[in-house]
């Protein structure tokens, strides 16, 4: 038995002892559901969590007389785990092919960025391009893979999905618009309005447990930017990349950078329709609206 069908087999031998407890009340009942939405989120953020692990881990315990170069072990670290996570079944081949894809794009955004003086990376390294270690290109893939993994394992479906043409549209001006404020108008908050226009009737259901939820999509956005945010401030916290203000010493991630990581987001959430496309919302199953249902 794999490794994939072990954990499966584990799982289902929990729900099997969990679900009588469950059955017995409406409070057990969502208390469990509520524990199972927890743990699939933390499955789909599998890469993610780890490679920031990493990021944490080796920046309290990495020793100053190592042979590699930290950088350049978190480049090693990041293909090993994808090579791991494919050969053991955990993550689809579908799933890998998001993450090179975003790869590419978040490096390209990268090596703008850091010449612009956006932020730094502070530690030597040999496997970078330019002034950007190789492995930061594996920090955009995390959000990719999560977008991948999350929506295979809620089952996510979509009302009032808006045309195909126009969420494509959002994404192109949103990474166009990363390069293009340094040297015109930055119309981010047009960005904002845009998506509010094209999504503001757009809710997606998911499916923790038995019960179909719903949500807005703007909503599910949002929150989604501020976990990001908050990941983003252990990132630099543990010196994997600095912004100009964090150069005397760490400080909080200003909330405004919660903007890019949404509309970073966007365009995540859209290159991912790539091997996910977007599915009609089931019209015949038990909704429930997911505040905190």
């Amino acid at each position: 038995m794999n490794l994939k069908d072990q954990i499966k087999a584990r799982v289902l031998a929990f729900d099997a002892w969990a679900r009588p407890w469950a059955a017995q009340s409406r409070g057990r009942a969502y208390a469990y559901e509520f524990l199972l939405f927890g743990l699939k989120q933390a499955w789909a953020c599998l890469y993610g969590g780890a490679m920031l692990a990493l990021l944490v881990g080796t920046h309290l315990f990495w020793p100053d007389e190592a042979p590699l170069a930290r950088y350049d072990f978190l480049v090693v670290a990041a293909i090993a785990l994808q090579v791991f996570l494919l050969a053991t079944g955990l993550e689809r081949p579908r799933e890998a092919l998001v993450i090179a894809i975003f790869h590419g794009v978040g490096t390209g955004m990268e090596l703008f960025k850091t010449a612009h003086g956006s932020w730094t990376y502070p530690e030597a390294s040999v496997l970078r391009l330019g002034d950007v270690p190789l492995f930061s290109g594996f920090m955009y893939a995390c959000v990719g893979s999560y977008m991948a993994r999350i929506i295979r394992l809620f089952d996510i479906r979509f009302e009032a999905y808006p045309p195909a043409w126009a969420p494509w549209l959002l994404a192109g001006l949103a990474y166009a618009n990363f390069f293009t404020h340094h040297y015109v108008v930055d119309i981010r908050w047009g960005l904002f309005v845009f998506s509010a226009v094209i999504f503001g009737r757009t809710w997606f259901q998911f499916t923790p447990d038995l019960a179909v939820r719903r949500m807005p999509m703007l909503l599910g956005a949002v929150l989604v930017a501020f976990f990001i945010w908050i990941a983003e401030n252990l990132g630099t916290y543990a010196s994997a990349w600095v912004y100009p203000d964090q150069q005397a010493g760490w400080t909080p991630v200003s909330l405004a950078k919660m903007g890019s990581w949404y509309l970073l987001m966007m365009l995540s959430f859209v290159l991912v329709t790539l091997v996910h496309p977007p599915r009609p919302a089931a019209k015949t199953a038990p909704l429930q609206d997911a505040v905190l249902a």
